[in-house]
């Protein structure tokens, strides 16, 4: 006979009053099929319950668990974490994990011992078929579809009630998430306004009117210095959108800034030509807005510019900008705006390239570079490496809830009759042509930090912390993949022969990332899979919180980064007055629903789990479990260091803190 002992999960529902049965499987024979059965309720939310299997003949190694539930009255869902099997006398267990959920009546799950095996590892018919199994049943439960061309290909699911509940989001979570909304809406909408949809605000303090309930230090700070130049060049250095700018060699041919322009804006020893050379002269361009659509919003067509921001790294004040042009094209109606304007002039000039910052952060740096590239990996990871893989154990923890909440966004956020739709300047048309856009200029290479910052000349930036703690962070994100990687693969010959492996990658490639330049479809070398492996672990931790996590800090004062603008850009720097800003900016009710969402999807999730804390044990062995440890040493380490640099600092940079990161793309 065998002990065993069953674990239930903790979250609501977890628990079943369903009969389920047991049976043991070993390379010698199976055990008899065993009710599981104490006195009392079995298998409650948080249980650890044991039993006792018997067998007429000894089994042999073990190689499944058998687990299947048949309904007691009614059908009652049960979430399995793992089973553990120990043979009377002997000190060893084995450790069967699970994080399923047996769904339906007369269901089956066969578990495979925790440690992880390549398909080369596994000698028996058994083995083998049980993989073959398991990925013939995924496939068809996780299908691919173009939810549009010329972006990354989705999960096949019209909507998060499609999903097998295996994907699907815990009851707590789900109603946290939809509750959160509501929540924030009502309170900015109904407490203390009655908003007239389309009334404009009377003058900017105006906006403090909804500032009153959701708030956060950095949110406090940014209403109290968002005019300020020095401000406005640190957001691109580590606010929601800190991969734009780049290191301005010589002047594009388009925005015709001149010397003499830009003169008092620099130290007065030196000359625009000058730091040009000394390389201290900056870009953020955003061509990629040119031509987009604008959306209409209530029978308003609403406005878009792609502006041009030249910025100097001034020894003293720091990044600061010194031009900024709002269309690509210059004439006579697209004059340069200068620090030396009237004020409102340039104030409104910084407020459209904001907005322009705003859709980019929001559509492409998050939705498509985050949110739409996991989950391309999420989907092959399903389809082709069963759970006994070494490389599916490693990445299941960090693909957690994104096929969800890519759904949800799909069907809330940016359906024909989503938020962005109802608020943001490029809601409708322009989001999908604008994502189509990024998708064809988007590269393998771009998504790997330390080439990002060198292809875009900004490694000697002062002060550019989030530049400096993605590097760290790399860093250990890939000694971590390393050190696993070497523990299942001794040669790149066994990656090169790892059939599943490649099959994966080729799904990726393939069908996933249609037509992404220098996405190669098979993996050659230990070190080809280390880099990419780090790359879905860094995007999915470390580059979804540093765009996502501020985004209330940087939007709730709306001025700084609004969602739309209702008027075109000036083409008078003396005509603009303050009720022309008014008017452009977001109304009332646009000013609201900005709040909210963002505050909604940029607040701390209350069952997050922090980068690096696996609290399910897919791995089991010594030496993997080792790695993991490690991994979350170096991680608190960093931690430390991040917190030390930011002592003294009025405006901290906390994004990439390990512990306020996630695990995987969950919001």
């Amino acid at each position: 006979s065998r002990s065993l002992t069953v674990t239930t999960g903790t979250s609501e529902y977890s628990g079943t009053n369903n009969y389920i049965y047991v049976t043991l499987v070993g390379e010698r024979g199976e055990s008899e099929r065993t009710v599981l059965d104490n006195p009392g309720l079995d298998f409650r939310r948080g249980a650890v319950d044991d039993y006792t299997v018997k067998s007429a003949a000894d089994l042999g190694p073990l190689i499944l668990v058998r687990l299947e539930k048949q309904k007691y009255w009614v059908e009652d869902n049960w979430f399995c974490l793992y089973v553990k099997v120990s043979v009377p006398g002997q000190r060893c267990s084995y450790t069967f994990p699970c994080y399923r959920w047996l769904v339906g009546d007369k269901v089956v799950v066969e578990l495979r011992e925790g440690t992880a095996k390549k398909i080369s590892d596994d000698t028996l018919p058994l083995e083998i078929s049980h993989r073959n199994a398991e990925l013939q049943e995924r496939q068809k439960i996780y299908r691919w579809l173009a939810w549009a061309p010329g972006i990354p290909k989705c999960i096949d699911a019209k909507s998060e009630a499609d999903l097998p509940q295996d994907a699907r989001f815990d009851n707590e979570k789900r109603s946290d998430f939809v509750g959160s909304l509501h929540y924030a809406l009502l309170e900015l909408s109904l407490k203390k306004l009655a908003i007239k949809f389309g009334k404009s605000w009377n003058d900017l303090d105006d906006f403090k009117r909804i500032f009153w309930k959701l708030r956060s230090p950095i949110a406090e700070y940014t209403m109290k210095h968002w005019k300020e130049d020095s401000f406005f060049g640190y957001q691109f250095l580590n606010g929601s959108n800190p991969r734009m700018i780049t290191r301005c060699k010589e002047l594009p041919s388009n925005f015709p800034v001149t010397g003499d322009m830009v003169q008092s804006s620099l130290i007065p020893t030196t000359t625009l030509k000058e730091e040009l050379k000394k390389g201290n002269i900056f870009l953020v361009d955003h061509a990629i807005m040119d031509g987009i659509p604008a959306n209409v919003i209530r029978d308003k067509t609403q406005h878009i510019a792609a502006p041009l921001c030249l910025l100097y790294e001034h020894p003293e004040k720091g990044l600061i900008p010194i031009a900024i042009q709002l269309d690509q094209k210059p004439d006579k109606d697209t004059p340069i705006f200068l620090p030396s304007d009237p004020p409102l002039a340039w104030l409104l000039a910084k407020m459209w390239v904001r907005h322009a910052e705003f859709q980019v952060f929001q559509l492409l740096s998050h939705l498509l570079r985050t949110h739409l590239v996991v989950e391309v990996i999420c989907v092959s990871t399903l389809r082709q490496l069963p759970a006994v893989h070494p490389i599916y154990k490693l990445l299941t923890p960090h693909l957690r809830y994104t096929i969800e909440i890519n759904c949800r966004g799909r069907t809330q956020l940016i359906s024909p009759d989503g938020i962005f739709k109802r608020v943001v300047s490029t809601g409708g048309d322009g989001l999908l042509i604008l994502a189509q856009r990024e998708y064809k200029v988007l590269t393998y290479r771009s998504l790997q930090p330390k080439f990002d910052f060198l292809d875009r000349g900004v490694t000697k930036l002062r002060d550019y912390f989030y530049k400096d703690h993605s590097m760290m962070l790399w860093d250990v994100i890939q000694n971590f993949v390393s050190g696993i990687v070497s523990l299942y693969y001794k040669s790149d010959s066994e990656v090169e022969q790892d059939s599943e492996l490649q099959a994966w990658i080729n799904d990726v490639a393939v069908e996933g990332f249609v037509d992404v330049p220098h996405f190669a479809s098979e993996l050659k070398t230990k070190e080809e899979l280390i880099t990419l492996l780090s790359v879905v672990i860094f995007t999915s931790t470390a580059q979804h919180a540093a765009t996502n996590n501020g985004q209330f800090d940087w939007c709730a004062w709306v001025p700084n980064t609004p969602c739309t603008m209702r008027h075109p850009p000036p083409t008078d720097k003396d005509a603009v007055t303050m009720g022309m800003i008014m008017d452009t900016l977001p109304d009332i009710s646009q000013s609201c629903v900005q709040m909210a969402i963002t505050w909604h999807l940029g607040r701390a999730q209350p069952d997050a789990i922090p980068m690096g804390q696996y609290v399910e044990q897919y791995f089991t062995e010594p030496a993997a479990l080792r790695v993991i440890d490690k991994f979350r040493k170096e991680l608190k380490e960093l931690e430390e260091q991040i917190i030390a640099q930011n002592e003294g600092l009025e405006l901290q940079y906390l994004y990439l803190c390990p512990s306020r990161m996630e695990n995987s793309i969950t919001i």
